[in-house]
């Protein structure tokens, strides 16, 4: 049960910040950085004075995912006291489901009518990548689709915080797009898929109880370990072939400096074991920060690209 003195001492705000899962936001911020510091190897105006708001918009989408997540997951059982990976704030009594879904609803539509600015100044390309990204944010759990539950998230997590929010970052603040865009969100990609794909491993018991499939649980634990590897490979494996095919410039290479993180994080999977989730309980918060380390890691390195 859920200790009533305790919560009644806490602000609505830490409530709130909890059910957003405020620390996950690196994973939106990341892929809006890498695109706009791409852009400064972009021969024509940037228009710097959006980036705020696209940095704001992808925040406003990401915690209307988490929040839509949080209540689709508790209303079909997958969110337990015994489970990890939801902000707990259902399954712990602090907020009524209600509440959760209308929250994720209004944070949706406050960073679609933000956006419609986006479009007044870059037209409608970026309409319909906010649509694109409003819809995949939604129907991650959301009736009648919840993608998550068939083995697409991982598919989908990738396309729409790699590439989607890469380009569009790019297209915002350039008005153009090219397909060394494209290639440069790639890593960021396959490493955000890292971390969903991690969280899905840890959790393949809890999602098999609950009637969820993903790749982890569809291909089973030996199957998920390599596919964890791939991911983290394919990050670092596509920096290198964009540095030779001269889409980046080799300050990029920098990002090989987060490679210890990333064996620890290797090392963690390769010792998962069936039935023992808590072993590797945080694996996904883990994936995450190297996640954010390999971006920051990134983005100097296309700065200095561009500098120098």
């Amino acid at each position: 049960m859920t200790d009533n003195s305790s919560t009644a001492s806490r602000s609505k705000l830490s409530i709130w910040l909890q059910a957003v899962r405020a620390f996950s936001f690196t994973a939106s911020i990341t892929p809006v950085f890498v695109g706009a510091m791409f852009a400064l190897s972009h021969g024509g105006e940037v228009y710097w004075w959006l980036f705020p708001l696209v940095v704001i918009c992808s925040l406003l989408f990401h915690a209307g995912t988490n929040l839509v997540s949080d209540y689709f997951d508790f209303q079909r059982g997958v969110d337990r006291r015994y489970t990890f990976g939801s902000s707990g704030v259902l399954v712990n009594g602090l907020l009524g489901p209600r509440q959760v879904l209308n929250g994720g609803l209004l944070l949706f539509g406050i960073g679609f009518a933000l956006g419609l600015i986006l479009v007044v100044v870059r037209g409608m390309p970026i309409f319909w990548l906010g649509v694109v990204g409003l819809l995949g944010g939604y129907f991650y759990t959301g009736k009648p689709i919840g993608y998550k539950y068939v083995a697409l998230g991982d598919f989908l997590v990738f396309a729409l915080m790699g590439p989607l929010m890469v380009i569009g970052s790019y297209y915002v603040l350039t008005g153009d797009y090219n397909t060394h865009v494209f290639y440069v969100s790639l890593p960021i990609g396959f490493l955000v898929a890292a971390i969903l794909h991690a969280n899905n491993l840890r959790d393949i018991a809890h999602d098999t109880e609950a009637n969820v499939r993903t790749l982890a649980n569809v291909f089973g634990l030996k199957a998920a370990k390599v596919g964890y590897y791939l991911l983290v490979l394919g990050a670092y494996l596509s920096v290198v072939i964009m540095v030779a095919m001269q889409v980046v410039g080799p300050w990029a290479l920098i990002v090989f400096l987060s490679v210890p993180p990333a064996l620890k994080n290797l090392k963690t999977i390769s010792g998962a074991q069936e039935g023992r989730p808590s072993e590797i309980a945080m694996i996904d918060v883990q994936t995450a920060q190297h996640h954010l380390l390999f971006g920051a890691l990134f983005t100097i390195g296309l700065v200095l690209s561009a500098a120098i």
